[in-house]
C-alpha cells in the first residue's frame, strides 16, 4: 500500500535536489517476483508511466502486480524534490485532482507542505470521484487531517509533527527537530498520542507501515547478510551508492533512530490495539537500498518484530489492505470464488518469518509465475530502469 514505481538515482543527490530514476522495467518485475499482486503507487513522479504500465499489465503484456495508480504529489510551496509540482493555492488542488482523476489516477496523496486549504479541497475533490487520499504529512497534524476527513495516512507517528512544541500552524516544521524532540520525550501513552489515536479510529483513518524506511537510519541495519539478493537485483552504482551513505550512517551510530523505531512499533501495536486499520508498504525511496518487493519483505519481518504475529502481519498486508480499497470481495483473503491470488513459500512463514524471503511460485489471477525467473529477468537493472 506504500509502494513506488522510482528510485533514488545513482549517485545520490546534489544539495535538496532530489533527482530519481523511473522503475518501470525492474519494478513490477519484482513486486510480483516477491509475492505482491496488488499495489498502490502511493505518489507519483511520471504519472503516465504508471497509467501505461498499469494497461500493460491488466493486458497481459507485461508481468506485475495490478496497480492502483496515485496521481502526482499534492505538495504546497517548499517541495524537497524537484519533479513534483508545487500547487499554488486551492484552486490548483481541484484542477490537479479533476486532471488526473481523468487521466486514469485511482487515488490520491497529499505531501508535506500542502496548506490546510489545499488539503480541505483536496480531499473534497477526490471523495466527489470516490478516490480515496492519502498523505505524508508534515505541516498538518493527524489530528486536524483526520478531522479534515483524510482517508489514510502515512509512516505513522514518527512524521506527525503535532507534538512538536514549536509547531505552527499550517506550517512544516524542521523535521529533524521534531523527530529528536520525539524521540527524548514524547511518550505513546502520552493523553494527547492516545486522543489522536482516538480521533483516528473514530474518523476510520488507515495508517500505512513502514517500518522498514525507518530502520534504513539505524547503524548497522538491516543486515547485510539479509542483502545479498538486493545486491544481485541492484544496478553496480546503485549499490555503491547505497553502501556509501549506509556507511556515513555507521559512523552517526544515533541511538534515538532506534529509539525512534521503537516508539513507532508501539503506536502501530496501539493502533491495532484500539481498532485502527493498519496497512503496510516498503515506500522504496530514502537513501537507497529497499527494494520494490526486497523491501516489502523485510517490512513483514519488521511487523513480526513490533509484536504482531506472522497472521496479524499476514492479515495487515492482504485483506486490511483489501478491505481499504473496497476489494475485499475479490483479494486480499484464500477462500472459494476470490481471485486466486497465491504465493508459495519455500519453509514455515508461521514459525520463521524469515521465509517471507524464499518465494518460490507466486499465482496471480491463478496464472503461476517461477519467482526465481522473474528475478533473473531484471538481475543487475534494479536502481538503473
Amino acid at each position: 500500500m506504500h509502494e513506488h514505481l522510482f528510485y533514488p538515482t545513482a549517485g545520490g543527490f546534489r544539495g535538496q535536489i532530489g533527482m530519481y530514476s523511473e522503475q518501470g522495467n525492474s519494478g513490477p518485475m519484482l513486486y510480483l517476483a516477491a509475492g505482491i499482486t496488488t499495489a498502490r503507487t502511493a505518489g507519483a513522479i511520471n504519472p503516465y508511466l504508471d497509467l501505461n504500465l498499469k494497461k500493460a499489465i491488466g493486458s497481459g503484456r507485461e508481468a506485475g502486480p495490478d496497480l492502483d495508480v496515485t496521481g502526482p504529489y499534492l505538495e504546497g510551496r517548499g517541495a524537497l524534490q524537484i519533479p513534483v509540482h508545487e500547487l499554488s493555492g486551492p484552486e490548483d488542488a481541484r484542477k490537479t485532482v479533476e486532471y488526473w482523476h481523468d487521466e486514469g489516477a485511482t487515488s490520491f496523496k497529499a505531501y508535506m507542505h500542502i496548506t490546510p486549504e489545499e488539503l480541505k479541497q483536496s480531499i473534497e475533490s477526490a471523495h466527489k470521484f470516490g478516490a480515496k487520499i492519502t498523505g505524508h504529512l508534515c505541516s498538518i497534524g493527524y489530528t486536524e487531517a483526520a478531522e479534515m476527513g483524510i482517508d489514510n495516512l502515512e509512516h505513522g507517528i514518527i512524521i506527525d509533527t503535532e507534538f512538536y512544541s514549536k509547531k505552527q500552524s499550517g506550517v512544516c516544521p524542521n523535521t529533524e527537530a521534531s523527530a529528536r524532540e520525539m524521540g527524548e520525550s514524547l511518550d505513546m501513552q502520552d493523553p494527547r498520542v492516545q486522543h489522536m489515536i482516538h480521533t483516528l479510529v473514530e474518523h476510520h483513518v488507515a495508517i500505512t507501515s513502514t517500518l522498514d524506511i525507518f530502520e534504513m537510519s539505524i547503524s548497522g541495519e538491516p543486515p547485510l547478510e539479509s542483502l545479498e539478493t538486493s545486491r544481485d537485483a541492484m544496478a553496480a552504482a546503485s549499490w555503491e551508492t547505497y553502501m556509501k551513505y549506509r556507511d556515513a550512517q555507521l559512523k552517526k551510530d544515533n541511538p534515538r533512530t532506534e529509539q525512534l523505531l521503537h516508539k513507532e512499533m508501539e503506536f502501530e501495536r496501539d493502533f491495532v490495539r484500539e481498532g485502527g486499520l493498519l496497512m503496510a508498504g516498503c515506500d522504496p525511496t530514502g537513501f537507497g537500498g529497499i527494494l520494490p518487493g526486497f523491501g516489502d519483505q523485510r517490512e513483514m519481518e519488521l511487523l513480526v518484530q513490533a509484536g504482531f504475529s506472522t497472521g496479524e502481519a499476514v492479515l495487515i498486508y492482504t485483506s486490511n489492505a483489501a478491505k481499504f480499497m473496497g476489494l475485499q470481495e475479490t483479494i486480499g483473503t484464500v477462500a472459494v470464488g476470490m481471485q486466486a491470488d497465491l504465493l508459495l513459500l519455500d519453509g514455515d512463514f508461521e514459525h520463521d518469518p524469515s521465509t517471507i524471503r524464499k518465494p518460490e511460485l507466486v499465482f496471480k489471477k491463478g496464472i503461476g509465475y517461477d519467482s526465481s525467473l522473474l528475478f533473473a529477468a531484471v538481475r543487475g537493472e534494479a536502481g538503473l530502469r
